[in-house]
């Protein structure tokens, strides 16, 4: 009998447990388990084939060596835990998609920045936060996620306030949004390496959306293959 796929699904000691039953709801849809994973598990105890980072509160910017521009809420023991599965992802080459925050840790993990605030950034886009597919994503042609998508756009929602600036290492951008916001950062030398500034666990009635999940899993497939 086959072993079925484990998916690590990261977040905060407590709460969050909408989008965390909501990934385990698409992760489940395509066949895996998913392992709730939190500050305080001992992970070296832990075995997964894949990591969901999702979002949740802004990363701490002493983590990009920045000065903070602005006070929200840090998580300091969720940066850590999401940091040390981040590296034993990156060492294990084992797929990984980061979700909002996620993105923007998996972005800093690799040497990149981001911006602490997006207001003034914002021309074309509507800096409000909604759950519902509102905004656009202009996919950058031959990237993964246009090879994913099939599509050169689509409507994506908005739950963040901060974004990536500086590309991490090895990480190409795959998707922006009418500003020229970063949306999509991807390591097309990786098996499977997305970060997204959206939340597709809330637009899972979106096929496009729901084959994010999808192709996270395929990959552990084809690597065991």
């Amino acid at each position: 009998m086959t072993r079925r796929i484990v998916v690590a699904v990261t977040g905060p000691r407590r709460g969050a447990f909408g989008p965390r039953f909501l990934v385990g709801c698409a992760l489940r849809w395509y066949g895996a388990q998913a392992l709730q994973v939190r500050p305080g598990d001992d992970l070296s105890q832990l075995q997964y084939d894949a990591v969901v980072v999702t979002g949740g509160h802004d990363i701490d910017p002493v983590i990009y060596a920045a000065e903070p521009e602005v006070h929200p809420k840090y998580d300091a023991e969720r940066d850590a835990l999401e940091l040390a599965v981040i590296d034993d992802a990156l060492a294990r080459n084992l797929p990984l998609l980061g979700i909002c925050r996620g993105a923007q840790l998996l972005n800093a993990r690799r040497g990149g920045n981001l911006f602490q605030e997006l207001k003034s950034h914002r021309k074309m886009t509507s800096n409000r936060w909604t759950i519902l597919p509102l905004k656009t994503l202009n996919v950058e042609p031959s990237s993964r996620l246009w090879r994913l998508l099939m599509s050169d756009n689509c409507r994506i929602n908005s739950l963040h306030n901060q974004a990536i600036d500086k590309v991490g290492e090895g990480l190409i951008v795959s998707g922006r949004d009418l500003d020229g916001i970063v949306q999509a950062v991807e390591d097309p030398r990786k098996p499977f390496l997305l970060g997204v500034q959206w939340h597709p666990e809330f637009l899972l009635f979106y096929r496009r959306q729901r084959l994010l999940f999808q192709a996270l899993i395929q990959a552990v497939r084809s690597a065991a293959e």
